[in-house]
């Protein structure tokens, strides 16, 4: 959990790499369209749709874009792009492992984009296989922490079956086996906690400590291009930078 609280606070400190709102408009359509295609475009029958539209909704996209984008996935929208969900697995610069998560309706650009991507910023795209052995697949909710009691929240979160609470700067971040996400998202909506938001993530089973200042900048570039690619929706890394590397680079 170490390394990947370091890779949140890393994401923060280098700030929002996603500011425009049109590229966060962007993912969270396609991630409402996914989620609609997979699991149909009723939101109360479908926890996927209803964290999607939820997430949406916390970045005022409008109720219209919200609709269209699960009609795309429903089919009702036949005039839509037909996305499917792809996973990249790779290296960047010091053996730090990467998991590059994308939505596209063209495979063939996007897998040569992404490793474009790689190989010009001293990475290598690697076999799907030879990277995600390394991490889990769980589910994490974030709220803030003046919202409640650190004891309260880790008696609700535990009892709804969360694995582990813990504590950051400005945020609670409860992490779930990844198929008990939404009914632990649930349990602490019936108590009356209100959360920033929910979501799947990959979470590395050990992380990689990047003490060289050259390295890290590398690395940290590599990951920029990744999450500004128009199909690249999350980007998962077992990197760990010491503090003191870390408030030296640029933000």
């Amino acid at each position: 959990m170490a390394g990947h609280s370091k890779w949140s606070k890393v994401k923060r400190f280098k700030g929002a790499i996603d500011a425009k709102r049109g590229k966060i408009f962007s993912k969270l359509s396609k991630e409402i369209t996914i989620a609609a295609k997979a699991g149909g475009g009723d939101p109360g029958a479908n926890p996927r749709l209803r964290n999607a539209i939820q997430a949406a909704r916390t970045q005022s996209m409008p109720n219209d874009n919200i609709e269209r984008a699960i009609k795309r996935g429903t089919g009702e929208d036949r005039d839509g792009e037909q996305l499917a969900e792809i996973v990249y697995e790779g290296y960047a610069p010091g053996g730090v492992a990467l998991i590059v998560e994308a939505a596209t309706d063209n495979r063939n650009r996007t897998g040569a984009e992404i490793r474009r991507i790689f190989a010009q910023n001293n990475g290598n795209l690697a076999s799907s296989g030879s990277v995600s052995y390394m991490f889990h697949r769980k589910g994490q909710i974030t709220l803030p922490r003046s919202s409640i009691d650190e004891d309260r929240l880790l008696e609700l979160a535990l009892e709804a079956g969360a694995e582990e609470l813990t504590s950051e700067e400005d945020q609670y971040v409860i992490t779930t086996s990844h198929d008990q996400l939404y009914a632990v998202a649930e349990a602490l909506k019936k108590a009356g906690v209100s959360t920033d938001g929910q979501k799947f993530t990959f979470i590395p089973d050990t992380t990689v400590a990047v003490m060289d200042e050259a390295v890290a900048r590398q690395v940290l570039r590599l990951c920029d291009a990744l999450e500004e690619d128009d199909d690249v929706q999350n980007v998962y890394s077992n990197l760990d930078i010491p503090d003191e590397l870390l408030a030296t680079l640029p933000a």
